[in-house]
């Protein structure tokens, strides 16, 4: 009985998380989200002006549930079952090949009764945990070697081709963006990541030039003036909403182009409702608290990395490029920057699997915040690291 009051007493308890900055940023996210898809979706369904609104607002309890339920798991199960993850996302990703329900000529849900399972969103949470395992196992070849490099540029690429298959070309580049990025951050070769940094461009052309759907984006993107009513229909439209907005905008709920005019308001294009109803301030602050919500994504992975528990750290850094990369791409897409990808806007556009997932991302972040703070005091006491510290620093 002492031994085993002995062995608990060493095991130090997740403090809770203390970092304002993400907690802050996720919920007024999560509040002006709920506010815009409200506004945004008011004209869809003429005979109930709320239906998405109540879905929306549905959708973002669960996903605060869903925090809340990811925060209580400690990081060393997601470790432990980093390869059970990537191959559930396999399976995932050919599940939705075969019984998937076809929108706009894409295959990416998995109807599910209330909600439609968006496959893509769960496999990028997967490949960021498998990653940050594989890191933390064979650092020293990922640093070293372009056999320990090619492995998870090969799984991630495996992931790729299922998701061009759908095809969800948005979803296939913040998926190897973010499995770059965090190669690039545990240290691997610059010159091997510069290499295939160019392949994947290469490939990323020829991706475009042999489907004539992508070739016609990138036109309609290059010049949308010159179709305004075809391939540059979602684009001018979006554009006239930012110009319609001015500094302050037209007020909540004046948005002109919801009327029918801006295709998927609610979801890929919200921003553009968001711009046009409260004008560049608004827009502006909106960008300020992704930056907020990134910024402390990296600043929990450095306090992690510090106290030596790099499988946390790792997933931090993986869990902010996602945020930080899809918001870039989806504002992109709005101000007409980069050709239309069909990618939400995290924690704000509409959708469940997109808000689910966040969620747990969020969750995670806080959970790595926690168990940092009791590592740190643990390792005060002790002058020493923690047991788990320890564990997890083990490759």
């Amino acid at each position: 009985m002492k031994e085993r009051k002995a062995k608990a007493a060493a095991i130090p308890t997740p403090h809770q998380p203390r970092n304002a900055g993400i907690m802050i940023s996720a919920m007024a996210l999560l509040a002006i989200g709920w506010i815009m898809v409200t506004s945004a979706s008011s004209e869809v369904m003429g005979s109930n002006p709320y239906y998405y609104s109540i879905r929306h607002g549905s959708f973002v309890l669960m996903a605060i549930a869903v925090s809340l339920v990811v925060m209580r798991i400690p990081m060393t199960w997601w470790r432990a079952r980093g390869a059970a993850l990537f191959i559930l996302a396999v399976i995932l990703l050919l599940a939705v090949l075969l019984v998937g329900r076809t929108v706009n000529g894409s295959k990416r849900w998995i109807a599910l009764g209330v909600l439609n399972l968006q496959t893509s969103e769960i496999a990028k949470l997967c490949m960021v945990v498998y990653l940050s395992s594989y890191m933390v196992r064979h650092l020293d070849r990922v640093r070293t070697t372009w056999q320990g490099f090619g492995i998870p540029i090969m799984l991630a690429g495996l992931l790729a081709i299922l998701l061009m298959m759908e095809p969800d070309y948005g979803a296939t580049v913040v998926l190897l963006s973010c499995t770059m990025g965090m190669l690039l951050l545990a240290g691997a070769s610059a010159h091997r990541f510069f290499l295939l940094l160019l392949g994947l461009l290469g490939l990323g052309v020829l991706m475009v030039i042999i489907e004539p759907y992508r070739m016609q984006r990138v036109t309609g993107f290059l010049d949308p003036w010159a179709r305004p009513f075809d391939t540059g229909y979602q684009l001018t439209q979006a554009l006239i909403a930012f110009g319609r907005g001015g500094w302050s905008g037209l007020g909540l709920g004046n948005s002109v182009q919801k009327l029918q005019y801006l295709p998927e308001a609610h979801t890929d294009f919200v921003f553009s409702v968001l711009a046009e109803e409260l004008g560049l301030f608004g827009s502006v602050a909106v960008i300020l608290l992704f930056i907020m919500l990134v910024w402390n994504a990296f600043g929990v992975g450095r306090e992690a990395e510090r106290s030596g528990r790099f499988f946390s750290a790792y997933v931090c850094y993986g869990c902010g490029m996602i945020f930080g990369s899809q918001a870039c791409i989806n504002i992109a897409v709005n101000v007409g920057l980069m050709p239309t990808k069909g990618l939400t806007l995290p924690l704000l556009s509409y959708g469940g699997s997109s808000l689910l997932v966040s969620g747990a991302m969020v969750g995670l972040l806080l959970r790595v915040d926690g168990e940092t703070r009791a590592y740190k005091a643990a390792r005060g006491r002790r002058g020493r690291r923690s047991p788990e510290a320890v564990k997890e620093a083990s490759a």
